[in-house]
């Protein structure tokens, strides 16, 4: 039987051991990191206004309609879109109706040339995505140019400023956040 307590007391002291450390000091050690190396990422990549106020995150989308804004992709979270708590993809296979409607409705309310990027009537795997590809980007300059009164090489080069290249020059593709051409083109964002 003192093998038993032996057994039992070596198990129990591993468990609170264990616990302790990785379920205490790592998850300390990895924040303390975190919120120095990478403080702005660590706090959700925040976008504040001159008074300090939270505008949005450059990692989770947000719905853009009126014709004088970059629209991003499609959310498909519900109930509201681009809702982090919801976070899915629609799962509606190519030939689903459903999906059909919602990308022709989507080509008629972008009312420009044909092909439409496909990112501009798609939604992401997520439904949170805050970017689009540069095609989808450029697609959109002679709208927004012709509701802000302003002229498309203005818009162009606002887009610029908010595209990023590949990272670390061979992962993913260029990418262009819409919160921050939207943000820029209304002159909250420098």
């Amino acid at each position: 039987m003192t093998n038993f307590f032996k057994q039992a007391q070596a198990t129990i002291v591993s468990l609170l051991f264990f616990t302790f450390l990785l379920g205490g000091v790592y998850p300390l050690l990895t924040l303390a990191i975190a919120q120095t190396a990478f403080h702005a990422q660590a706090e959700g990549s925040l976008i504040h206004d001159d008074k300090g106020q939270v505008i949005g995150s450059r990692l989770i989308g947000q719905t853009f309609s009126q014709p004088q804004y970059l629209w991003g992709r499609l959310s498909a979270t519900g109930p509201a879109p681009y809702n982090a708590g919801a976070s899915s993809g629609s799962n509606l296979g190519v030939n689903n109706p459903a999906l059909i409607d919602a990308v022709k409705g989507r080509i008629d309310a972008l009312n420009g040339p044909k092909p439409v990027p496909v990112d501009l009537v798609t939604a992401s795997a997520s439904g949170l995505d805050p970017e689009i590809s540069p095609a989808a980007a450029a697609y959109q300059v002679p709208r927004i140019a012709a509701s802000r009164h302003i002229s498309e090489a203005a818009v162009t080069e606002t887009i610029a400023r908010s595209t990023k290249d590949r990272t670390f020059g061979i992962l993913g593709e260029p990418r262009v956040n819409v919160l921050e051409v939207n943000l820029r083109l209304d002159g909250k964002l420098k």
